[in-house]
């Protein structure tokens, strides 16, 4: 996995594994960055932007838990090859001892209306993070109420990067153990979709990447950035200032 080669010094387990250089559409080149604390990770040496959850897009393609009224908003940019989104959504990384926070966010937040999650795409780990992103619309386009079960299935299932689960064959099969979702239909659905929903993670991985987001997890929430895998009091700091 990503990561695992790094120092045991406890401000680099969790730094986000890789930055990207995107110029255009390409991905030119991946560095790695220690962090400076818990979940952080370096950015370019510009700096960090300024950031606004009122200037993420959240269209009818993005998959959004929570009320839509929801007086808080987190934007969650994220690959399902990361391990240090793993380490977010549902934990078990040995490497990332982390709590995960999500659980608790979709529990005391998203559940209670305070709160609704867009996950967007930064899918940039090979060939297993595309075909799992295209998934992920699918499954929103065709099964929305079924997408955060789906989602946090996906991360359970998550083995190592570039190998093991991740292919189509295991995600179908991923799929099948399920109830309410259709395999056949969902793959069909891809198949039909394909260019539309690669162009959608084209999209979200270029406006992550204005915003200073240069790998995964990354997330905004007012006007807070929080680059990597942080623990549950950052994101709960960050919600809780909002409400």
């Amino acid at each position: 996995m990503t990561g695992e080669n790094s120092s045991a010094d406890a401000t680099q387990k969790f730094s986000i594994p890789l930055a990207i250089v995107v110029a255009g559409a390409l991905i030119a080149g991946a560095v790695y960055f220690s962090g400076a604390g818990p979940g952080a990770g370096n950015l370019a040496a510009a700096g960090t932007p300024s950031v606004n959850v009122k200037d993420v897009t959240i269209g009818a393609d993005d998959p959004v838990i929570g009320n839509a009224n929801a007086p808080v908003t987190l934007a969650y940019w994220f690959d399902y090859q990361c391990p240090y989104c793993k380490a977010v959504d549902v934990g078990g990384i040995p490497q990332i001892p982390i709590e995960p926070a999500m659980p608790t966010l979709v529990k005391d937040y998203v559940e209670t209306g305070k709160l609704k999650i867009v996950f967007k795409d930064y899918a940039f780990l090979g060939e297993d993070s595309t075909t799992a992103a295209l998934y992920k619309h699918a499954v929103w386009a065709l099964y929305p109420e079924k997408f955060y079960e789906w989602h946090e299935a996906m991360f359970h299932a998550q083995d190592e990067e570039h190998g093991g689960f991740g292919d189509e064959a295991s995600i179908l099969a991923l799929i099948k153990k399920i109830p309410g979702l259709d395999a056949n239909t969902l793959k069909a659905n891809v198949a039909a979709n394909k260019d539309a929903y690669l162009a959608l993670m084209k999209e979200d991985q270029q406006e992550g990447a204005k915003f200073g987001i240069q790998g995964t997890p990354g997330f905004i929430t007012g006007k807070k950035l929080i680059p990597g895998a942080d623990d549950l009091a950052t994101f709960k700091a960050a919600i809780d200032e909002q409400l």
